[in-house]
This record gives structure tokens, C-alpha cells and sequence, in this order.
């Protein structure tokens, strides 16, 4: 994310800029002030999304702090570039690597607890992913921390091994038993919110038989395309879609119909050899009635021949390097 640049009150002085000129820019002028002597454009921090405010505020905020502060939580996943779903963001979230010492401000929140690795990005100190995710899964709602914990997994090569060593760490804090249950759940193959989401939507409806990212090949061994969702043995896919029908496969200037028609076509190759697909969009996440009709496609799955074909699992992208250096 490209941030505007701010302007520090040491700056302005250095610049010619009076203490009471400085008050008048940020009272009168246009200017937000982001943190103690740190100001930028309100125009431009209002146009920026929530996580680029946030990284903002970091920027403006973490350099007047104790050099122990360590970026965790929802200010590690903005620091990453990872999805925040439904997450408010109108706090820092620092760890201090102590007993205690943690409080609640407007604008901060200071949790203490040990911290064994970190990561330099930009020059601020930030917890590992692993430990990012244990976080989230012990202080965020179940879904919000699977959309940032499958990122986290997918795009770093997060492992159980490390995930596990951060919930041995935690168990003994509030929120251990649901971030265990997070844990659990991730799946490094969901490649967007809305594919996470869809992950939990389908735990909620009682399915657990779908896996995620596969390739379809029919019984010659032609690939036939790639599928969001598959149960292979009943021959069932899976497509999520996004916010709007077909909007993924929509190129620039390419016209919506044509992508409708691309896309009906690509359907039709997965059906030939015997499967059945079922897809949804991102108003149907938050109802059940997507459950209902992939539970009735497995069902009409189990009552019929099985497909001339064959799914393979898609593999995970290759992950990241980090650098995590212990305290």
C-alpha cells in the first residue's frame, strides 16, 4: 500500500514553521494529527482504507515508544498485508515481552505476555506469523481469525509445528481453547476471504467432506479446470465467486456477458465427465440455503454412478521467506 507521507512536528520546525502555525494547520488547515507531533493531509487519510490508516498510525505512533513495543495482533496482519475481515482497527495492538504492565487507551491497546521470535519489517518489531495467528484466534470471532489464519498459513508456509509450539505458549491465557479451535481449522489452500469464509460456512451447515483448490482431469487425463471446492468420491465442485456472478473473470473492458459466457463454458467442460457443480456468491455466505443445496448435491452424488474423471489436490503456492530473530 502506497501511504501519503507524513510530517513530523520536528520536521515543520525545521522547516520555519512555529509551534502556533503548526496548531493552526491541524486546527484550521487541513491537517490530521495522527500521534503525538505527527500530522498528515486529512483529505488523504480520510480516502486511504482502514488497513492503510492503520499502518499510518503505526507510522506516526511506534516511533515515540519504548523500543520493546512489538507490533502483535491486527497491527501484525496490516504490518504482513494480510485480509482483515470485520476486524476494527482503531487500535495499535503492541505485546511487551513481560508479566504485566498491559492497559487500554483510545487508540492502543498494550498486551504483555513472553514473545520468543520476531520480524523486522520497515524497522518495527512485529510478532511472527505464528504467533499472530494464535492471537487472533484467542481475541477475534471464529471466522474472523480463520480469514486471516489461512492467509497466514498460505502466503508464509505457516506449520502445525509452528502453531503449535505458539498455542503450548498460550495455554494458560484467556481465549486458549478458541484459538486452539482456529488452529484446527486453517487451510493454507484458501486462496481469499471469501474462500475462508465460504470454509466456515460449510462447517456451520454441517458439511465437512469438501477440500479445497483442485484440479479436474477427465478419464483421457485432459485437465478440465480448477475448482474452489471438490468431494471427488461423490463427484461434487465447489465455486465461489465472489461479490458479483462471474466478477472474477472479468478482464479490463472485457464486457460482463462475455465473461458469463466464458464462464458457462468452463462449467459445462467440468460437467461432461459426470460432475456436479454447485456455486455461490458472497451474499449467500451469511444464509444457510448454499449448504442446503451442496448437501442435496452430495446426496444425489451418493445415489449415482461416479464420474468418468479424477480430481487432484492443487499444491500450495511457495511461501514467503521470513527472517524471525529471537528477542
Amino acid at each position: 500500500m502506497e501511504l501519503p507521507e507524513l510530517l513530523f512536528r520536528q520536521q515543520a520546525l525545521r522547516r520555519g514553521h512555529s509551534d502556533e502555525e503548526i496548531r493552526r494547520m491541524y486546527t484550521r488547515c487541513g491537517w490530521q494529527r495522527l500521534g503525538h507531533g505527527a500530522y498528515v493531509d486529512a483529505v488523504t487519510f480520510a480516502e486511504l482504507e482502514a488497513a492503510a490508516r492503520h499502518r499510518l498510525r503505526i507510522e506516526a505512533t511506534l516511533p515515540a515508544m519504548a523500543t520493546e513495543a512489538i507490533l502483535s495482533h491486527e497491527s501484525a496482519a496490516v504490518m504482513y498485508k494480510l485480509p482483515l475481515w470485520r476486524v476494527p482497527l482503531d487500535r495499535i495492538q503492541i505485546t511487551r515481552d513481560r508479566r504485566n504492565g498491559g492497559r487500554i487507551k483510545d487508540d492502543l491497546t498494550v498486551h504483555c505476555g513472553p514473545v520468543v521470535g520476531v520480524v523486522e519489517i520497515d524497522g518495527f518489531l512485529v510478532t511472527t506469523p505464528a504467533r499472530m495467528v494464535v492471537d487472533l484466534g484467542r481475541t477475534l470471532p471464529f471466522e474472523q481469525a480463520v480469514v486471516t489464519g489461512d492467509a497466514a498459513v498460505r502466503t508464509f508456509g505457516v506449520t502445525a509445528e509452528d502453531l503449535a509450539v505458539e498455542l503450548e505458549f498460550a495455554k494458560y491465557r484467556r481465549g486458549a481453547a478458541a484459538a486452539r479451535r482456529v488452529v484446527s481449522f486453517l487451510d493454507g489452500r484458501s486462496e481469499s476471504v471469501g474462500e475462508s469464509r465460504s470454509r466456515v460456512m460449510l462447517r456451520r451447515c454441517g458439511i465437512d467432506g469438501l477440500l479445497s483448490q483442485g484440479i479436474v482431469f477427465d478419464a483421457g487425463g485432459v485437465a478440465r479446470g480448477r475448482v474452489d471446492f471438490y468431494d471427488e468420491e461423490l463427484g461434487v465442485l465447489g465455486e465461489f465467486d465472489g461479490r458479483v456472478k462471474y466478477g472474477r473473470l472479468l478482464r479490463p473492458g472485457q464486457d460482463p456477458g462475455d465473461a458469463v459466457f466464458e464462464e458457462k463454458l468452463r462449467e459445462d467442460r467440468l460437467r461432461e465427465p459426470g460432475f456436479q457443480v454447485v456455486r455461490w456468491i458472497w451474499d449467500e455466505l451469511e444464509s444457510d440455503s448454499t449448504g442446503v443445496r451442496i448437501a442435496q448435491s452430495l446426496e444425489r452424488g451418493r445415489k449415482s454412478p461416479a464420474p468418468d474423471g479424477r480430481i487432484e489436490r492443487a499444491p500450495l503456492p511457495k511461501p514467503c521467506e521470513l527472517v524471525i530473530r529471537s528477542l
